[in-house]
């Protein structure tokens, strides 16, 4: 298993941070908390050239990949006396027997930069404004919606790298102030029922989406819009989505039916689910059912965070454990999915995630073809691309007054996939068992495409490529 540590300091409540002389770090291997003090020093040995692998910074389940550069590291003369670094003022004279050593340091100006360019630019965001309210049909309606705002702390962070780059530690948590949205209710029967603030977000990125995707995600996140979870009830994602199907608005879209990912009404809902079930996540709801995906699925990054749905037999479920009841509110923006949940939050609640930890990578099976007769004969199609296998777990730390109770955990196994791809055929009329394959051969030349050539090749042969 890899080497996991991660690099934090705490959140305080004020919006303004100090960086201490000596910093905290964190060591957190599956579940187990132990720290130290490290003094804290931007200059590093001349031998300590090597810039380490890449860095990852964790904010909630989001993770970030920061390249590091060599162009980070630079040489500088300082002043030494029997190996003591010393420093003096602009201008003052060196004294006898001082020696000017060449020394490695880290370009500060061009991290910040990078970390601004990668997270910054992800995390930053203005605070939203929403109005609730009851429409001309007494339906619970919404103006606006309530993001939180977000503003990365650019000093602590940087100082968290440099001392991750330092001592060779992967992962950063980072220090983040939140700023809660402008929220007004008007109708008196939500205040009533604890309808006061935002408690959670779920977020979910799905962007490079295919249209009939984004349709469908779009048309699931409005089964939820405006629904109401009572105090104390359990929440099913099945039972509020309702049927899915051409009659409910759904189109066509790839779908993981055992093997094979094929296209059905309603592909794409797992967005959905997947954006739900980490707002519930994040604000320490009890989470009473949960399944990932058969394999890793790139919209779902990072490895599980995700929550599978296929009703009626998957389905993910909550517990509303706050002091009133929960208002949805969904929304769609720049290929990104949203789910609000308004409420009373619990008192003195708070919820770390620490993860991902993953582990027993597989390749990918053997190249894998088929002869069906569910397709015109020679046409082909492709069911599956190659996915590695892996195993994935999270853990959850929730704070309740102080008490922090046991560690939950979270595990994902997600299967490894060949490529797998079809090809039509004709059925024999003497058996329905036998098939009989066209005179061609199909050819794998990389991840997407495949070359079709007839068996008996002459000297012009037809090709035809398919992506």
């Amino acid at each position: 298993m890899a080497k996991h540590q991660a690099l934090s300091t705490k959140s305080q409540e004020s919006t303004k941070h100090q960086i201490p002389r000596k910093t905290i770090l964190e060591l957190r291997i599956l579940g187990f908390f132990s720290a130290w003090v490290l003094g804290f020093s931007a200059f590093a040995p001349l031998t300590a050239f090597a810039v380490p692998a890449d860095l990852h910074y964790q904010y909630y389940e989001q993770v970030f990949t920061l390249k590091t550069q060599k162009a980070w590291r630079e040489t500088i003369e300082v002043p030494t006396f029997r190996g003591m670094q010393l420093s003096f003022a602009e201008g003052e004279k060196i004294p006898a027997g001082v020696v000017m050593q060449p020394r490695a340091i880290w370009n500060r100006e061009k991290i910040a930069a990078a970390i601004d360019e990668t997270i910054g630019s992800v995390i930053n965001r203005e605070r939203g404004r929403v109005r609730i309210f009851r429409d001309e049909k007494g339906e619970i309606a919404f103006e606006g919606f309530g993001i939180t705002g977000r503003k990365l702390d650019p000093e602590q962070t940087l100082a968290l790298t440099l001392v991750a780059l330092d001592n060779d530690i992967p992962l950063v948590q980072l220090v983040v102030a939140e700023e809660g949205p402008e929220l007004i209710v008007e109708d008196e029967e939500l205040k009533k029922q604890g309808i006061k603030e935002l408690v959670a977000i779920g977020e979910s990125d799905y962007t490079g989406s295919p249209n009939n995707r984004k349709h469908n995600i779009g048309v699931g996140l409005a089964r939820f819009n405006g629904h109401v979870i009572p105090e104390g009830e359990e929440f099913s994602f099945n039972e509020v989505l309702g049927p899915v199907n051409q009659s409910t608005g759904y189109r066509p879209e790839l779908t993981i039916v055992g093997e094979k990912t094929l296209p059905e009404f309603g592909g794409g809902l797992c967005q959905v689910s997947t954006t739900a079930y980490r707002g519930a996540w994040r604000a320490g709801f009890p989470i009473t059912e949960r399944r990932n995906h058969s394999y890793a699925v790139r919209y779902y990054f990072p490895p599980g965070t995700d929550a599978t749905i296929y009703p009626p037999a998957t389905d993910i479920r909550f517990a509303n454990d706050t002091e009133g009841s929960l208002l949805i509110q969904t929304h769609a923006e720049d290929s990104h999915a949203y789910f609000f949940y308004y409420g009373t939050k619990p008192k003195e609640r708070s919820v770390e995630l620490v993860g991902p930890f993953t582990w027993d990578p597989i390749k990918p099976p053997p190249d894998k073809m088929e002869y069906t007769t569910e397709i015109p004969p020679g046409e082909t199609r492709i069911v599956s691309k190659p996915v590695p296998g892996m195993k994935a777990a999270w853990y959850r730390y929730i704070r309740n007054e102080n008490e922090e109770q046991k560690p939950e955990e979270f595990l994902s196994y997600y299967e490894a996939r060949p490529y797998f791809e079809e090809i039509g055929v004709e059925a024999l009329m003497d058996s329905p068992s036998i098939v009989k394959a066209p005179e061609r051969e199909i050819r794998r030349i990389g991840e997407d495409t495949t070359i079709t050539v007839p068996r008996n090749m002459g000297s012009s042969p037809r090709i035809r490529i398919r992506r």
